[in-house]
């Protein structure tokens, strides 16, 4: 059904360690990266959580998105955000958190470190997930497991994604 919605191919395999992990989602250009991802993720049995900007948990969504794994975040606080999220991570048997790097739909030249430093501090895997459009190829690519060195570890990351397109051409800084 989701390769005929989306005219997908789709990776159904699921990494051992990927229910207690932290994955990068990349590209994200649009809500359609998002609804199709999760419909992956779904398809894979893995209930994942995503952070989300607590503004938007307002009624009649707000219960729809926790329950489709929306964590609400309170973007006031992100220096301890990090921290709170990898002791959610420690505390929980199975927990996979889905992060889009890009931190917005829009075109960012920039990554956000927080699922760097999620990973980090809660000590489990990150894997690569992706919905290529170009290609139109989707999966749970390698696990990274990372090294302390941020900028060197980023651009091993960010090679994994090098050519790459979401749903809108040319948003995603990578493509």
């Amino acid at each position: 059904m989701l390769e005929k919605v989306f005219r997908l191919n789709v990776d159904y395999s699921v990494p051992e360690n990927a229910r207690k992990s932290v994955m990068l989602f990349a590209p994200h250009t649009s809500m359609m990266d998002f609804v199709a991802g999760k419909w992956v993720m779904d398809v894979m049995e893995l209930r994942v959580k995503i952070m989300i900007k607590k503004e938007a948990f307002v009624f009649p969504i707000a219960s729809w998105l926790k329950s489709v794994g929306g964590i609400p975040v309170d973007r006031r606080h992100m220096t301890t955000m990090p921290e709170h999220v990898a002791a959610l991570i420690r505390a929980s048997d199975e927990m996979c958190l889905l992060i889009c790097p890009e931190g917005t739909r829009k075109r960012t030249d920039r990554w956000k470190r927080g699922f760097y430093y999620i990973a980090e501090k809660a000590d489990v895997p990150l894997y690569l997930t992706y919905i290529d459009w170009k290609t139109r190829r989707a999966g749970i690519g390698p696990e990274f497991r990372i090294t302390g060195d941020f900028d060197a570890d980023l651009q091993q990351i960010q090679s994994f994604y090098k050519g790459m397109r979401g749903w809108h051409k040319g948003q995603f800084n990578l493509e």
